[in-house]
């Protein structure tokens, strides 16, 4: 059995301070294949004070020193990305036939931003004014479980393009891809303590990071809950915060559209990551007209999937993350029948054949209204709605009404069609007719999704602070 009990602080694996241990489950298995000893505030206090040393130097760092960085760190995670990709599927059950483009990804953004800053200018001319961009300084990095090394990567990226050095944080309960993209890091062979990583409770590592005054900037990705909660912490120290949060996406289906290509496009963005995503289109929007004829092609496409061993190239679905996460899965699929909706395909308990495993049936419901529990929450599994519409103003406004605004998909026979209705969504990214986001551009959600955008130039100048100097 593999046993962690590590941070890495100031270019070194150091042991932890941390007395808790915390279990690694297999969820295709319920077995116990690690243990991790988890960081503490004082392990998380040495890594901020291992940053801040660091600062100064990677702060006045030339343009040129940063992309060789960068460039180093593509190597490094191309190196890894087996392993990263074994730790991905042990831990949280993510499908084989994803995490490909998961482990490419966590690479290639490095060279994304390399390209980037290349033509980057960290001077402007504006009247008589000269404005530089300079580091914020010391940033933490918040990661969640269900995408830890693009998340920690997307992030790192930016923040070593600004010339920050980082504290990143990924959640507890993903160890094993924690470990596996720390070590492809340190070979990189980055200046000590530029980077360095912490696994530890929200409670005293999360909480340290927000209220140290020597952390200047907070980039998280997870809950709404737990982004409200850490932007409430930095306003003490008035800390630069940027929050990537929940989701509710809604998923239109038009009038126009070919429901053989955009039935399949929306569960597939429904499905995504097993249901584990942030931006799935759980919530799917089709002409009442039509209902009749997306649920029949429903059924024959959820016949087409494969529930299983993730490491299975022909799984289309694998298990979810925990114990936790199927009996909240199971609560919400119980509470949408007490509510009224009609499930269609799936519905309580495991898939037929599996006795073990954190499996869940894939679960559609109709006959839903916007204003149920299932049609409202975030529920993180492959649980989705179908909702019912009369015309196209009552689609958007439908889609609008949510807390949440942080992806939406639009599916029409015609692109100009999809992209008017694009336009009225209330969403930080808007799909037409397509799954494949542009990972360059900003990310972000509105609303409760979040605070700040991510990626490409608007992520790198997240981790700048302009100033402006004049000169008689």
């Amino acid at each position: 059995m593999r046993i962690i009990s590590t941070a890495y602080i100031a270019g070194r694996f150091v042991p932890v301070q941390g007395r808790e241990w915390l279990d690694v489950v297999d969820p295709a298995t319920e077995s116990v294949i690690a243990k991790a000893r988890l960081a503490d505030r004082e392990d998380a206090q040495r890594a901020i004070e291992a940053a801040r040393r660091a600062q100064p130097d990677i702060g006045r760092s030339s343009k040129q020193q940063r992309i060789e960085m960068l460039r180093r760190l593509e190597a490094a995670l191309a190196a890894r990305s087996a392993d990263i990709a074994e730790a991905t599927i042990a831990e949280y059950g993510a499908p084989a036939a994803r995490i490909g483009f998961v482990t490419q990804y966590a690479s290639q953004v490095f060279g994304s931003m390399a390209r980037i800053l290349e033509d980057y200018s960290f001077t402007r001319e504006i009247g008589d004014a000269c404005v530089r961009l300079e580091p914020v300084g010391v940033s933490a990095l918040i990661a969640p479980w269900n995408s830890v090394a693009g998340t920690i990567c997307s992030k790192l990226a930016s923040a070593l393009a600004a010339g920050c050095a980082s504290v990143i944080k990924p959640s507890e309960f993903s160890p094993l891809q924690t470990q596996a993209v720390t070590e492809a890091l340190h070979g990189a062979g980055l200046p000590d303590g530029v980077v360095n990583v912490v696994t530890g409770r929200g409670a005293d590592v999360g909480d340290e990071l927000a209220t140290n005054p020597h952390v200047a900037r907070i980039s998280f990705t997870g809950s709404t809950a737990t982004g409200k909660i850490i932007a409430r912490a930095a306003v003490d120290s008035m800390k630069r915060v940027s929050l990537s949060l929940s989701g509710k996406s809604a998923s239109i289906i038009l009038d126009d559209a070919d429901l053989a290509i955009a039935v399949p496009l929306a569960l597939n963005g429904g499905f995504n990551n097993n249901g584990q995503a942030c931006i799935a289109g759980t919530r799917i929007l089709v002409p009442r007209s039509r209902l009749a004829e997306v649920v029949q092609l429903v059924g024959s496409t959820i016949a087409g999937l494969h529930v299983g061993d993730p490491r299975d190239p022909f799984t289309t679905i694998g298990p979810v993350a925990s114990q936790a996460q199927y009996d909240r899965i199971q609560r919400y699929i119980a509470r949408g029948l007490e509510q009224g909706a009609r499930i269609i395909a799936g519905g309580e308990g495991r898939p037929e054949g599996f006795q073990r495993g954190y499996f869940v049936r894939p679960t559609i419901f109709a006959d839903v209204s916007n204003d149920m529990d299932i049609a409202r929450d975030e529920i993180f599994g492959p649980v989705l709605s179908i909702i019912a519409y009369d015309d196209e103003e009552e689609a958007i406004e439908i889609a609008n009404d949510s807390a949440y605004g942080l992806y939406a998909y639009v599916f029409s026979g015609h692109r100009e069609h999809g992209l008017k209705v694009a336009d009225r969504l209330q969403a930080g990214t808007v799909l037409v007719n397509t799954l494949r986001p542009e990972l360059i551009a900003p990310f972000g959600g509105v609303k409760q999704s979040g605070i700040g955008r991510e990626f490409g130039v608007f992520g790198l100048e997240s981790f700048l602070e302009p100033k402006t100097e004049v000169a008689a």
